[in-house]
């Protein structure tokens, strides 16, 4: 039995390129998103927001990262009851809306993505061109 338990986690300055990219991506769509990474711990590596983000964008971002991270699934995929219940048997730290997906390297799971800021069917296309963007495995949308 071991002692220790190795994880793997996007690192730093993948994230902050992630932030960056995200910005950029939907702002040209026309939005002024917050762009948030989280790690399989569902711990904050970066977040950043446009100017002009709304202020709930950034709780929004931080929802879908978490549930991205969390579910190692695309946010939205949630059907019925439980999309109700998780959200609240989680005091809210986890989301249903479109826009967050899982962040694979070459395989391997590290992290989570949020995209907040505009409808949540073009957040979850700004999150799928940030992905493709960064070089990060393709996730199918849910």
């Amino acid at each position: 039995m071991s002692n220790v338990v190795r994880t793997v986690s996007i690192s730093h300055e993948a994230a902050l390129r992630t932030v960056s990219t995200g910005i950029e991506v939907a702002a040209d769509h026309g939005i002024a998103a917050c762009i948030t990474v989280m790690d399989p711990a569902l711990g904050m590596v970066a977040m950043g927001r446009a100017d002009g983000t709304t202020p709930h964008s950034v709780e929004t971002s931080r929802r879908k990262a978490t549930t991205a991270a969390s579910t190692r699934r695309p946010t939205g995929w949630m059907q019925g009851d439980f999309a109700l219940a998780l959200p609240l048997g989680t005091g809210n730290q986890l989301t249903n809306i479109k826009g967050g997906f899982p962040i694979f390297f070459d395989g391997e799971f590290v992290g989570g993505l949020g995209v907040a800021g505009g409808p949540p069917e073009k957040d979850a296309e700004i999150a799928v061109e940030v992905l493709k963007a960064i070089g990060a495995d393709e996730v199918a949308a849910s």
